[in-house]
């Protein structure tokens, strides 16, 4: 197959940043004194921040409206994206790769765009695509296959040339049941679920840099 297309999940694919991530939802009821039901963080997982705020509010004592919540919730992470969050091992030569064998590459995330932009900038990755879209954006989370036609709309390459590359295993499924080719993404996060994650992907990097051409 001659690559022509790179469709990207940010979190845990490009960006080290599930630690973050595995504990937004306890983190952010704990700050608020509020002591968060076990199992509420892999809850949240698949879900978009709007989806994630409307969750909170119908399960715990949360004066404010679900669109407060997703500000308050963005302040929190807008520190980590924008001042410490390091790219994964590997990311920067595999987009230089690309770049080089003309390979088109798009973002398609869960995480709200300003937060992922200055993430981008600071790193100096954000040249490499042509855009991004987010979950928010496609009207649904990862948990549906909506985000990966869209993006592959706006890339304007063969699906059939075009590779979606994640780490979580809801996201590997919902890319297949639109029909992709998914390379799958080491992140710890997702290690629990590694035999499945590789029983659904058509390839399984340890590192996001072992693709090969």
């Amino acid at each position: 197959m001659k690559l022509e297309g790179a469709i990207f999940d940010f979190d845990g694919t490009l960006l080290d940043s599930m630690g973050v991530w595995d504990t937004l939802g306890s983190d952010f009821l704990r700050l608020r004194g509020i002591a968060a039901k076990p199992g509420l963080d892999r809850a949240l997982a698949p879900l978009t921040l709007s989806q994630a705020a409307e969750y909170l509010k119908e399960n715990y004592p949360l004066a404010e409206p679900p669109e407060a919540l997703v500000r308050q919730i963005n302040e929190l992470l807008a520190g980590y994206y924008r001042d410490t969050l390091k790219a994964k091992e590997g990311v920067p030569a595999l987009l230089k790769r690309m770049e080089a064998h003309g390979v088109r590459m798009y973002l398609a995330t869960a995480t709200d765009r300003p937060l992922v932009e200055a993430a981008l900038k600071r790193l100096k990755l954000i040249r490499y695509f042509s855009g991004l879209v987010t979950c928010a954006e496609a009207g649904a989370g990862k948990d549906r296959p909506d985000i990966y036609r869209t993006a592959l709309s706006r890339l304007k390459t063969k699906r059939s040339r075009t590779v979606v590359f994640e780490d979580a295993l809801h996201a590997v499924r919902s890319a297949r049941t639109a029909g992709f080719r998914v390379a799958a993404v080491y992140d710890e996060s997702a290690a629990p679920d590694s035999g499945e994650i590789r029983r659904l992907a058509d390839w399984y990097l340890d590192n996001i840099n072992d693709w090969k051409f």
